[in-house]
């Protein structure tokens, strides 16, 4: 496996994560499967890599968007607390479907999702 390559791939995802709230999904798996593949077998793999390598960069992000003063914090804890059960069930619900869907049928889904919001965040305010 060429290390470079992986390391670069993380340190974009990093980047694109503290920098908009992505990089796993947006940019890790879609870079996994363009130049990972092998030793990334399938779209399934990367994106469970991705979520176990988005934990720690999630992590370094709230803490560096955290500020004491409500005012200038970047953090909304109300809203991070209501979303977080959910969103914990969600993640749950989402990799036991990816048991029933054929990869080939999740890459497809995963590249028009990734269009669709693509062109949403360009075309609409």
């Amino acid at each position: 496996m060429n290390y470079l390559i992986a390391g670069i791939i993380g340190l974009v995802g990093g980047i694109t994560s503290g920098l908009f709230g992505v990089g796993g999904g947006v940019v890790m798996v879609p870079a996994m499967m363009f130049f990972l593949s092998p030793p990334i077998r399938d779209i399934k793999q990367a994106v469970g890599t991705s979520l176990l390598v988005i934990i720690p960069t999630a992590m370094m992000g709230a803490f560096k968007h955290y500020h004491p003063d409500p005012n200038v914090s970047n953090v909304n804890w109300p809203v991070a607390l209501s979303l977080a059960p959910t969103a914990v069930v969600g993640g749950f619900l989402g990799a036991w479907l990816t048991t029933m869907i054929h990869a080939d049928s999740l890459k497809r889904a995963f590249g028009a999702f990734i269009i669709l919001v693509g062109l949403r965040l360009l075309l609409l305010k």
